[in-house]
């Protein structure tokens, strides 16, 4: 009788157990159909920040050339190019740098830059490239855009009305404010910089 009793406690004790594991079960049945529902929530609040993202951003420009508009030249091109507005050529004897026009006016809406980047193609076969680069145009510039050039061949180079002489690159720019504190955090690298890690 008493190896029965014993027995019947542990059958209890057993039914006890299923029960506790029959909810456990219950309740990550539960949260796995959460966490399923948050994914799609965070899945659709993705898809509607690319989505966004990837929305054109539409930017008032005054166009006082008789040239193009600053164009994308392909359909993944980060840089849109941009043509020389002058009235005759300028040449460009070597090491010499002007300012070159281009008749475009922007109105870049708060919280982006437009960058002036040179053009590869005029590197490489020039040797024309941009100073201040890449340059900074605010959002709240008014003027026109204008490109600073500069012959670093060894020949006299010669740059015609309409030529593509840079490229623009609109960028979102983050507005910081500084933490005013005693010490930074060390790093490994520290203080190295100048080519510390060598050329191989």
């Amino acid at each position: 009788m008493e190896i029965l009793k014993g027995l019947m406690e542990i059958l209890e004790g057993l039914e006890e157990i299923l029960k506790g594991l029959e909810k456990t079960l219950k309740d990550l049945k539960e949260t796995f159909n959460g966490l399923v529902e948050t994914l799609k929530d965070l899945e659709n609040k993705l898809h509607n920040f690319r989505s966004i993202m990837h929305k054109n951003l539409h930017i008032s420009i005054i166009n006082q050339s008789h040239h193009p508009l600053p164009a994308y030249a392909t359909q993944g091109s980060s840089g849109m190019d941009i043509r020389a507005f002058i009235k005759e050529p300028e040449i460009f004897n070597p090491l010499e740098r002007k300012l070159i026009n281009t008749g475009i006016f922007i109105e870049l809406p708060t919280g982006y830059e437009a960058q002036i980047r040179p053009r590869s193609g005029l590197a490489i076969k020039q040797g024309i490239t941009c100073l201040n680069t890449p340059g900074t145009i605010d959002a709240d510039y008014r003027g026109e855009i204008k490109v600073i050039l500069i012959n670093l061949s060894n020949e006299v180079q010669t740059i015609n009305d309409g030529d593509r002489i840079a490229q623009m690159v609109i960028m979102p720019v983050e507005k910081i404010e500084w933490n005013l504190v005693l010490n930074i955090n060390e790093t490994t690298r520290g203080e190295g910089g100048f080519g510390h890690t060598g050329k191989s």
